[in-house]
């Protein structure tokens, strides 16, 4: 067996990290120079690459050439593999290159015709030379050879040492060199300037830079100082892009020949115009904390609740809003929803109709940077059968907790409370939210509930992860479970008047549409599904994340349902871009059906009156709202299905859904989507004739 006795140093990186050490390569400049580092080893390991061991102290049995360190592969006496490498950089011009080292065998081999342990070196995949343990001799020998077929490049240089399982072989380096020489004049690449450049922020650039190399070496460009939205080819030295900031850079732009000789000039960028706004939406990762007490009713409930929360954007976040929406439902400034004692931030006065609060932060959070707000919280639900209000002992509590609003490209979104349809737009969120309250109520909210009962209390934790919203209803409702063939637990609460055989009913198709939709769009990402139903509810259904309110309907339930994917899971600002969830959960709903739209009429009493127009247009239009982009909405998907093939529609709707799963979509975004599903054919005039515009 080989001994050898390593360096302290050394045998702790070994032992630490394992058996390859690498450091950094060598570089090369001018003919005339030797281009190995390190080559006598007495610097340690650095540049080498090597096998653990290779490089080592030198022995009174095996010396070292000169100096005290060397090389020493193999000689274990076992099946073993030793290499060494380092990588070189030859400079281009050059007359010669020359590679020498000395080298050392000894072996415990005896024959004299057999290869049984073997040493090779490498420039590049060229093999320069091969040894075995028939090669032993009494001291070094020093071998040379011409490399000049390698001049201009960068290789790495390497030997192997391979022993068979036999007897030992000690295959020992030192002195290392690769000299260059002949050649001569200047070496640098010559890059020219271009003179000072100006532009517009939004404009288009392509601006190439010109260099020549004295050898006519291929070379290689970096830039420093760019305007953001440029970059320089590294291949061609060609500046392209289109300028995002306004401002002035100085930009430096080098040339490198592949000896890594450079040469660089400097010029200033000036780009005007406005800066377009940061379309980063913020704040993200939402995660709310709540605990919430009722009283017998359970139409009050009082409590605390925080939201800790990060700034996405590189924007500074100097405040935060919160929405109340539930204010609506009151007369500003007597308010069912009251935020009081304000703690990680300044609060002002209430705005847009009592729905929003502005809290000024103690200072901006910087990108990546995170807040916690807390505040107490009183909820005082309505009379009426409503998303947010109680049908006598039955209350329902929908868009109750304040949530953060969405900062993008647009702005703080700080749009008014619709009755017409909804005003949401929430990032995805998590909710951990304790409810305490008599025991004699039931508690369907979103999310996964545990509940422990005391005496005539009942604690109900319920949590949610990647929703955007939170709502829970409180009463003495029926209720009855079961569990769709895909696994979804589904629980269906009643008020009373509602049959036991209407409940099973819903109960059947409410597991079946999860099922079918997630079959459609993708799996149900949420443990448990609620729905209580309401043959009251004014307004037909409303969705929430894992929990909608509903009348007994074959056809509102699975719309409801399907709102679970759109706006839930692939969310979208419900103001301005309505048609995004409700003319997509009408369609979902069609094909659930099995219904075809072969019926489809769309006529337009207006050039105002488009599709994708927001809620402001809509509240001013109420009539209108519920033909155009529930009725036409589903008539365009139709539309579109009949263009580009059930298929390619069907793919499109999953691919869609996965690619936005817990983010925001656009018009934009969707119109990109359906274009790129239908290849060749050109929805420009589609898009126009259904009046989908963004």
């Amino acid at each position: 067996m080989r001994r050898r006795a390593l360096p302290a140093a050394l045998a702790l990186v070994v032992s630490a990290f394992g058996i390859t050490m690498t450091a950094t390569e060598a570089q090369a400049s001018v003919c005339g120079d030797q281009v190995i580092a390190n080559g006598g080893f007495e610097s340690g390991t650095t540049p080498w690459t090597q096998t653990s061991g290779v490089i080592s102290a030198a022995t009174t049995a095996e010396p070292a050439h000169g100096g005290t360190m060397d090389a020493w592969l193999d000689g274990y006496g076992s099946s073993h593999t030793d290499t060494l490498s380092q990588s070189v950089t030859l400079p281009a011009g050059c007359a010669s290159a020359t590679l020498a080292y000395w080298l050392h065998v000894d072996t415990k081999e005896t024959t004299t015709s057999t290869q049984y342990d073997k040493l090779t070196v490498q420039v590049g995949s060229t093999t320069v030379a091969s040894y075995s343990n028939l090669d032993k001799n009494t001291g070094y020998a020093q071998k040379t050879f011409d490399v000049s077929a390698f001049l201009g490049q960068t290789v790495t240089l390497k030997v192997t040492g391979v022993e068979d399982s036999g007897l030992a072989t000690n295959f020992l380096l030192d002195d290392l060199t690769l000299t260059t020489a002949g050649g001569g004049g200047a070496q640098n690449p010559s890059v020219t300037n271009p003179g000072n450049q100006t532009t517009q922020v939004g404009s288009a650039v392509s601006l190439q830079i010109q260099a020549s190399d004295p050898q006519g070496d291929a070379l290689t460009y970096s830039a420093t100082g760019l305007p953001a939205g440029l970059a320089i080819a590294s291949a061609t030295g060609r500046v392209t892009g289109t300028p995002t900031t306004a401002g002035t850079s100085t930009v430096t732009v080098t040339a490198k020949d592949p000896a890594n000789n450079s040469g660089s000039t400097t010029f200033t960028w000036t780009v005007g115009g406005t800066t377009p706004p940061d379309t980063t939406r913020t704040p993200i990762n939402p995660a709310y904390t709540v605990s919430l007490t009722s009283n017998t009713a359970g139409d009050t409930w009082t409590g605390h609740q925080t939201v800790s929360f990060t700034n996405g954007s590189a924007t500074a976040l100097p405040e935060v809003y919160l929405r109340l929406w539930d204010n609506y439902h009151g007369t500003c400034p007597t308010t069912p929803i009251t935020v009081t004692n304000v703690t990680g931030g300044t609060p002002a006065a209430l705005s847009v109709n009592c729905t929003a609060l502005k809290i000024t932060l103690p200072s901006p959070l910087a990108q990546g940077q995170s807040a916690t707000i807390g505040f107490d919280l009183r909820i005082v639900v309505p009379s009426g059968a409503d998303r947010f209000g109680h049908d006598g002992a039955y209350n329902m509590i929908g868009n109750a907790l304040p949530v953060l609003a969405v900062r993008d490209g647009a702005g703080w979104h700080l749009d008014p409370y619709t009755n017409n349809g909804e005003s949401f737009y929430a990032l995805i969120s998590d909710f951990d939210v304790t409810l305490v309250h008599p025991t004699s109520l039931l508690t369907p909210a979103t999310g996964t509930s545990t509940e422990t009962t005391s005496g005539t209390t009942t604690t109900t934790r319920a949590t949610a992860t990647k929703v955007r919203e939170f709502a829970w209803a409180a009463g003495p409702f029926s209720k009855i479970s079961g569990t769709s063939a895909k696994g979804f637990k589904v629980n269906v609460y009643g008020v009373g008047g509602i049959s036991s055989g209407d409940a099973n009913s819903m109960l059947t198709l409410a597991k079946d549409a999860l099922d079918v939709h997630s079959g459609r769009f993708g799996d149900y990402p949420y443990q448990e599904m609620d729905v209580v139903l309401d043959n009251n509810f004014w307004f037909g259904g409303m969705e929430y994340p894992g929990f909608v309110l509903d009348l007994v309907s074959t056809t509102a339930l699975p719309h409801e349902l399907a709102h679970q994917w759109f706006y839930g899971i692939v969310g979208n600002d419900e103001y301005n871009s309505p048609w995004l969830d409700e003319s997509f959960t009408d369609y979902a709903t069609d094909v659930y059906k099995g219904i075809s739209g072969s019926g489809c009429g769309i006529t337009w009493q207006s050039s105002a009156e488009k599709l994708s127009n927001s809620m402001a247009y809509w509240d001013a239009h109420s009539s209108r709202y519920s033909s155009v982009v529930y009725n036409y909405g589903k008539c365009t998907l139709h539309d579109l299905r009949r263009l580009i093939g059930d298929t390619a529609m069907t793919t499109l709707l999953k691919s869609y859904a996965q690619s936005h799963w817990y983010g925001i979509s656009t018009t934009a975004d969707f119109k990109a989507a359906a274009q790129a599903a239908a290849g060749s054919t050109d929805l420009t005039s589609f898009w126009a004739q259904h009046r989908v515009e963004g």
